[in-house]
């Protein structure tokens, strides 16, 4: 199930509202997908109401003598624009905001909240000549019925491994199934030590790899999965390389 969500919707109201609490949108996502377009167009306040059910999984509301508790494990998918005016970094067009503007927008999401997406990707305009001609889809990859193919393969190795996906994983299970080769480890660790990585933020990169070793069918995560899991993370605020905290970016099960 897709639930899409506009920044005009006060997403407080959505997350699950009423007395008593009944449920709302994240719990209708449930072991689906939640898409938020504009997500920086939020209000800090509302954002910040997501971490409890991206960590747990679930949503607990205290009303004057109810309190109810729902579940809401989905996969967060969210978009929004480089600036206020949308054009920051284009080619062609100058943007027209100002550097303090892009600061406090780009900072609407905070580093507690960034901490718990795993992949981060910016997108960039398309072609206007292969969108007209429909050549969209990655042709390399077999188009989307390959990339089908290869995660539908993944998903069956994962359950066979571990017996969940990947992105359902303790942090026994990563320490288990997520051990990187040597020269990957080294990677890794240099880029934690040097960015100062939660245990969180670590365990995702681990994730990630994890699934992109999958992917190519690979029994152990090399040193090339580990730097790609690790270019996914760089546009999150506060880590090297940063220029925007999410693009777009799944939350569970990568």
């Amino acid at each position: 199930m897709l639930e899409f969500t506009r920044y005009t919707v006060a997403l407080l109201n959505r997350i699950n509202s009423g007395n008593p609490p009944s449920p709302g949108e994240i719990t209708l996502a449930h072991q689906g997908i939640l898409f938020t377009d504009e997500v920086l167009e939020f209000d800090r306040r509302c954002l910040e109401s997501l971490r409890e059910p991206l960590e747990t999984g679930r949503v607990n509301i205290s009303r004057s003598g109810h309190q109810a508790s729902f579940p809401a494990k989905f996969l967060w998918v969210c978009a929004h624009n480089p600036c206020p005016c949308g054009w920051l970094g284009h080619p062609a067009k100058e943007c027209r905001c100002t550097p303090e503007q892009v600061r406090k927008y780009q900072n609407k999401l905070s580093g507690p909240l960034a901490d718990r997406l795993d992949i981060s990707v910016e997108v960039q305009a398309i072609d206007h000549g292969a969108l007209l001609q429909g050549e969209t889809e990655p042709t390399e990859l077999g188009g989307s019925a390959g990339l089908r193919k290869r995660v539908e393969e993944a998903r069956t190795v994962q359950l066979e491994r571990q017996g969940c996906l990947n992105g359902e994983m303790s942090a026994g299970q990563i320490n288990k199934h997520c051990k990187p080769a040597s020269g990957a480890e080294k990677l890794l660790l240099a880029y934690a030590q040097k960015n100062h990585l939660s245990a969180r933020a670590l365990h995702r990169i681990c994730r990630v790899a994890r699934t992109l070793a999958d992917l190519d069918q690979a029994s152990q995560i090399e040193k090339k999965h580990i730097a790609t899991a690790i270019q996914y993370r760089k546009t999150l605020g506060g880590e090297a390389g940063s220029q925007s905290p999410v693009a777009q970016q799944p939350t569970y099960n990568p």
